[in-house]
């Protein structure tokens, strides 16, 4: 497979995915270069809650929206660990800019800054992350496990990162792509 470059763009799981990490998954790519590529599940909640996981960094959150949000599955790479998509805002201690539409924060200062309110004005909360090795990626994308959806479409984005609930994000994607998963093939091939 020609060198691509799917950073900044969606992973939507095939129908055929039957591993439970990444069933019916969609993934938001936050880098992918020759060295491999890492990313976060958008589409998936875990049962810890803001509240759990505010206390547990020893933060009070001042924010009544930020207690209503989920804290969401973002891989099984380092699940002890938080990794935050956002709308770019500032740059806290660990900011890596995606895009000019999303960046990804690891340091706990974007949350204390959410928990008073000075935080960025869209935010998923994950814990852990998808990564694959170098040319693994490229590998699944070849046996056809995921389909990559690419947007410039600010509205569409900030739907599938933050706005969405979970369980339409990963038809929301398809109907993104103009796709049907009624009419896709579970069957690899290529012509």
């Amino acid at each position: 497979m020609e060198n691509i470059n799917l950073t900044g763009q969606f992973l939507i799981a095939m129908p055929a995915m039957t591993d439970p990490y990444f069933s019916k998954t969609v993934i938001y790519i936050c880098t992918h270069n020759i060295d491999g590529a890492m990313g976060v599940v958008v589409n998936r909640a875990t049962d810890i809650t803001i509240i759990d996981l505010f206390e547990q960094i020893k933060v009070s959150p001042d924010s009544p929206a930020l207690l209503e949000k989920t804290v969401h599955y973002g891989g099984p790479v380092q699940i002890e660990r938080g990794f935050i998509l956002h709308t770019p805002h500032q740059e806290y201690n660990s900011t890596v800019l995606v895009n000019n539409t999303i960046a990804l924060t690891t340091s706990k200062d974007i949350l204390e800054a959410a928990a008073q309110n000075t935080g960025p004005e869209k935010i998923l909360i994950a814990l852990g992350y998808a990564g694959w090795n170098s040319g693994q990626l490229e590998d699944e994308m070849m046996q056809n496990a995921w389909l990559s959806l690419d947007t410039n479409n600010i509205h569409d984005i900030h739907t599938l990162v933050f706005d969405a609930p979970n369980d339409e994000k990963f038809d929301i994607a398809m109907q993104l792509m103009g796709l049907n998963l009624a009419n896709l093939s579970h069957n690899a091939g290529h012509a």
